[in-house]
């Protein structure tokens, strides 16, 4: 080997582990941890031409200068050429540094082929195998890091699946039944398979394999899957002692802490869970996305002067900025302080929360008497986030709406319809405005003009065929439209309500009320209410429609829609 390369080569390569990081697993102990005693290994060097020597220095000057594309083309090409373990392996490193799905796997392939004991090769080869789809070859990867009682990472196999088609996560399912054939008590083949069926919405299924697999000391990931299960079967209190027991046994997990806090947010166990949130901010007081949880929970606690605080202090530490003057605007308002809460959303600069900041401004505005403010605010706004225009045109038309200024509202859809003409936002916001002053004609042609230009957009479908069911008598040609906007969106709740209102009114009762039964089971809203109530009453189910109706007026004592049936049908407002 010519020295003079060798040297430059070494230099190279110390610098370019600087500026390109490679991985480190955790099993790699640190400077730290060496034992002072134990000399080092010898370091085994490859042999390589001279050619190979300076095209890998050009790869590492190239990484030094970020041309990146350089050094990973370089790298690849060597690996390649050399089938060299190191070589391939920082290949590797590179491309999946950059991002890079397509070299990553072709030279994780031959550091694993060229490195067969080597559990991170291997690792590596799996994972890039995995996330291209190849879950069979992936596995046989995956089985050496078994036998070498490495840190497997099935997990990581399964969410990989997330994006791909039903045959693929059936696939990968049946290679992990092989697996677990062959290593029944492997913890993470066992998490692995329960991630699969939560993925494919087989919820009972995962929770029985994890109940019937206890995890073993330290494993944590199971059971915050479990508490996830529990909670997505509406068994969410059976979570908190499995998680209490937990942090017993493991009092330092962050995890585990904050998804028992969490927990108790979803069981409006509100009280407890600010103890917890805390608690975790008091031990991690640099981690400002705890600080921001317990500010949103003295919020929904109504602890106005705690979440100040915390809300505050997030401003000082340059966290969550806009969160948090969009939260402080929400205090001002909940302390009738218009001025105060139109300073702090004023505060709210383009993002995530940027619109909501926006709308609650023109809304404090407008109900104040100040809509031509509000106009102005807005127009400033679109003239600043262009990129934001048509969002902030239907702000404006929403806030106006709100505060029963339709005709207002009306002509702001106008201009901006003349501004971006066909936008199916706009046109869909001026035809529920319509409908609202009873223009059905107006309200018509708008939900037909999108569904002409996406014929499967299924909330217009929804929306025109339940104002013919409701409104109309054109029955047939309602269900038509609803039946389509159902084969798009079966599981929507509204598209439900349609369905079984427009078999209502077909006098298909028992039908009507079947469909109204399952829509009213998955979104319990007033109106849905107000439907089953109805059909209940025209089948003869007269104790059964006052319930249905009773319950909805405890969430919701004034809804019109209720009220006006209850009265239709029965004469009086009350029950």
């Amino acid at each position: 080997m010519n020295r003079s390369y060798a040297l430059l080569l070494a230099l190279a390569l110390l610098q370019g582990c600087q500026s390109l990081a490679p991985h480190k697993t955790d099993a790699e102990p640190t400077v730290a941890e060496a034992a002072p005693t134990e000399p080092a290994p010898p370091v085994v060097y490859g042999s390589f031409r001279q050619d190979t020597l300076y095209n890998l220095l050009v790869a590492e000057l190239a990484g030094q200068r970020n041309r990146f594309d350089i050094a990973l083309a370089t790298y690849v090409e060597e690996a390649e050429k050399t089938q060299d373990a190191a070589v391939s392996e920082r290949a590797y490193r590179i491309a999946e540094y950059l991002g890079a799905d397509e070299p990553a796997l072709d030279t994780a392939l031959i550091w694993a082929r060229n490195d067969p004991q080597n559990l991170d090769a291997q690792r590596a080869a799996a994972i890039q195998l995995a996330r291209s789809g190849r879950y069979d070859e992936s596995m046989t990867y995956m089985e050496k890091v078994l036998q070498g009682k490495g840190d497997t990472h099935f997990d990581f196999l399964a969410l990989s699946a997330i994006e791909t088609d039903q045959s693929t996560r059936n696939g990968l399912q049946q290679s992990f039944d092989r697996l677990l054939e062959k290593y029944p008590d492997n913890g993470q083949l066992v998490f692995g398979k329960a991630l699969l069926l939560q993925q494919d919405g087989n919820i009972q299924a995962a929770l029985d394999l994890l109940e019937d697999h206890p995890p073993q000391d330290g494993e944590i990931a199971p059971i915050l899957l479990r508490a996830r299960l529990l909670q997505a079967l509406d068994r969410g209190p059976e979570a908190l002692p499995l998680l209490q027991k937990a942090i017993r046994e493991n009092p330092e997990d962050k995890r585990l802490r904050l998804t028992y806090a969490r927990t108790l947010v979803e069981q409006d166990r509100l009280l407890e869970a600010k103890t917890e949130f805390a608690s975790l901010v008091q031990e991690y007081p640099e981690d400002d996305e705890l600080r921001y949880s317990l500010a949103l929970v003295s919020l929904e606690n109504k602890d106005w002067d705690e979440a100040e605080g915390y809300l505050q202090e997030l401003v000082e530490r340059d966290s969550n900025v806009d969160a948090a003057h969009l939260n402080l605007g929400r205090i001002r308002e909940e302390r009738n302080d218009p001025e105060g809460a139109l300073r702090e959303y004023a505060l709210v600069s383009a993002g995530n929360d940027y619109l909501a900041a926006q709308l609650r401004q023109a809304d404090i505005l407008i109900a104040n008497g100040r809509s031509a403010e509000a106009s102005r605010l807005l127009a400033d706004a679109r003239e600043a986030q262009p990129d934001y225009a048509i969002q902030l045109y239907l702000i404006e038309a929403e806030a106006l709406g709100n505060n029963d200024r339709d005709a207002q509202a009306d002509q702001v859809l106008q201009q901006a319809i003349t501004r971006y003409p066909g936008d199916p936002n706009l046109l869909y916001t001026r035809a529920m405005l319509a409908e609202k002053r009873d223009d059905l004609k107006q309200m018509e042609q708008d939900l037909r003009t999108i569904i002409s230009r996406e014929p499967e957009n299924a909330m217009a479908l929804n929306a025109l065929g339940y104002t013919l069911a409701d409104r109309t008598t054109r029955y047939a040609e309602a269900k038509a439209l609803i039946d389509k906007a159902y084969a798009l969106n079966p599981e929507d709740p509204a598209v439900l309500d349609s369905l079984g209102w427009v078999n209502y009114r077909l006098g298909n009762l028992d039908e009507a009320e079947r469909i109204l039964r399952q829509a009213l089971e998955r979104f319990p809203d007033h109106e849905v209410a107000a439907h089953l109530g109805e059909v209940l009453w025209a089948n003869g189910k007269r104790r059964e429609a006052r319930q249905t109706w009773a319950k909805a007026f405890e969430t919701q004592p004034d809804s019109p829609i209720l009220r006006k049936t209850v009265l239709r049908l029965t004469g009086s407002e009350t029950l």
